[in-house]
């Protein structure tokens, strides 16, 4: 993905095409994060540094998009697993983040929505796929 004059990261994502992606998102600051969660903000870090939640820079902060999350304060044992998966076979943040919320016409959907419903394994077992 790329748009003309955004600079590109360094796996080959543009800030302004994940931006754009993330575009009509509801953000949470990490510790908006921990507030949702129930937990210190540093246990946020932790899941981050554990591969199980991912984040995205915007203006110099960083941010997770609340599709991330599980219902009722929860983080989604699907999303992590997928984010953990990814991961392991050499995703960045960026990339993992630009693979859950692409629209793919085979799902129907995006990733991330299938992730909260009926295509969870499916989107698994794909994600397992790329990633070895």
């Amino acid at each position: 993905m790329s748009f003309a004059g955004t600079p590109e990261t360094p796996n080959g994502t543009t800030a302004g095409a994940l931006d754009a992606l993330l575009a009509d998102e509801t953000l949470l600051t990490l510790p908006e994060v921990a507030d949702y969660l129930g937990i210190p903000v540093t246990r946020v870090h932790d899941l981050v540094g554990a591969h199980k939640l991912v984040f995205f820079r915007r203006g110099g902060k960083k941010f997770v998009p609340q599709l991330l999350l599980g219902e009722d304060g929860e983080l989604s044992k699907f999303v992590a697993g997928v984010i953990t998966v990814l991961s392991d076979g050499g995703f960045d943040d960026d990339e993992i983040l630009a693979y859950l919320f692409t629209p793919d016409e085979t799902l129907p959907g995006r990733p991330v929505d299938a992730l909260h419903g009926h295509g969870a394994r499916e989107v698994i077992r794909r994600a397992q796929a790329m990633a070895f």
